[in-house]
């Protein structure tokens, strides 16, 4: 049998921690390694496969899509990526989208509308306030713009024009903004950051802030959106519509396809501001639009919601029963536990023998983010996995 792993270690850059699986097949909620080990996916590509591995819906709109039509530039319309524009927007508060590659690309994109808006109305204003521990994305300015200084450290000298602040603080938004300032890029709910929920209130009180001194209020949605909270996009979870949003992850059900949409009057870009060879390729977003149709089409977030919570309260179980864990937190799918001490490392590896598979989000937090097609059946499974292998550690 070929050993992959080794051929990894020999040709590819070592900037991944991987886990030591090598997954070869997946479908719904499960994926088979090489040797036909079966496990349940709690990791879902990082909040990507949010109708759970080879959708049907998905599937076929990719096979029949490689068999039309592939990728033109984008002096060209195609009918793909005007379905799927046309759909976003007409299920959110936006007006306006522009389809790119990644979520690193949407919130890229995103600042330089910032700045444009900040060069028209705020007298050439440029800074975005970025929140710690946050992340959204790891080209040099989103690296900046991640409020996470290990992330920053290697890279220095970074890009100006970022100010990071305190989460769930809005005294420490309202310091930090000065004549500079065009707008606000918060993450409704932190994912990598640790799966922070915001305090009531501050997400609304932020809005109202940005209202008062004419900045932009921008949520990266690359984690939250698509179902992942609950609710179609994180926004409408706290009531709260930002000027600019960005998507990426959940949206293309599987394939890499970002966007970031903004209101008529934050859509300031012009024709010649911004572009992408392949942002908007008409092969994923034919994907996208199959999975967003059918998420909305089906009402999975609100099935997100229901297994959500009862997945979150299994977890509650769990911490009850162990005094080692210390926390729960989340919504919908996508939740976090806590531990006493640093052992997610171990717990991985752990899990995995188990059949499960994890994201340890900080040294002693595991975060959780299966398919929002996940069985009731399945939650039980995996909670019994997770349980046998943290007996393992502790």
């Amino acid at each position: 049998m070929t050993s992959w792993q080794e051929i990894e270690r020999k040709y590819y850059m070592q900037t991944v921690r991987r886990q030591p699986v090598t997954i070869v097949r997946g479908q719904g909620t499960r994926v088979w390694d090489e040797n036909g080990k079966e496990y349940l996916d709690f990791t879902a590509g990082w909040a990507v496969n949010n109708l759970g591995h080879c959708h049907p819906a998905i599937v076929d709109a990719i096979r029949a899509q490689a068999a039309t039509l592939m990728q033109t530039s984008n002096q060209f319309y195609t009918v793909p990526q005007l379905q799927l524009a046309r759909v976003l927007v007409e299920n959110s508060c936006m007006d306006r989208v522009f389809f790119c590659n990644s979520g690193a690309e949407a919130n890229e994109g995103a600042v330089k509308l910032a700045r444009k808006y900040g060069r028209l109305h705020r007298n050439g204003a440029y800074e975005v306030i970025t929140a710690l521990n946050s992340f959204h994305g790891r080209t040099l300015a989103m690296v900046a713009a991640t409020g996470q200084p290990h992330y920053q450290e290697n890279w220095k000298p970074l890009p100006q024009g970022f100010v990071n602040v305190e989460y769930n603080d809005l005294a420490a938004i309202r310091s930090a903004t000065t004549d500079k300032t065009c707008a606000v890029l918060l993450e409704p709910l932190q994912g990598e950051g640790g799966v922070n929920v915001p305090a009531e209130g501050y997400l609304k009180a932020v809005r109202q802030w940005c209202d008062q001194q004419g900045l932009l209020l921008m949520f990266d949605e690359v984690q939250t959106g698509m179902g992942r909270l609950g609710t179609l996009f994180g926004y409408q979870s706290f009531d709260v519509e930002p000027d600019v949003m960005t998507l990426a992850k959940g949206l293309g059900g599987g394939v890499p396809v970002g966007a970031f949409l903004a209101k008529q009057q934050a859509a300031v870009l012009e024709p010649g501001d911004h572009g992408s060879t392949f942002g908007g390729n008409a092969l994923t977003c034919a994907a996208a639009y199959a999975s967003a149709q059918f998420i909305i089409d089906n009402d999975v977030p609100a099935r997100a919601k229901t297994m959500g919570a009862y997945l979150k309260k299994g977890l509650e179980g769990l911490k009850a029963r162990h005094s080692y864990i210390t926390d729960v937190r989340g919504m919908g799918l996508l939740l976090a536990l806590e531990f006493k001490a640093e052992i997610s490392a171990k717990v991985l590896p752990a899990c995995n023998q188990e059949g499960l598979l994890l994201n340890a989000v900080r040294p002693n937090a595991i975060r959780l983010m299966p398919p929002l097609t996940i069985s009731k059946e399945e939650v039980d499974q995996g909670l019994e996995r997770l349980e046998r292998g943290l007996g393992k550690v502790v």
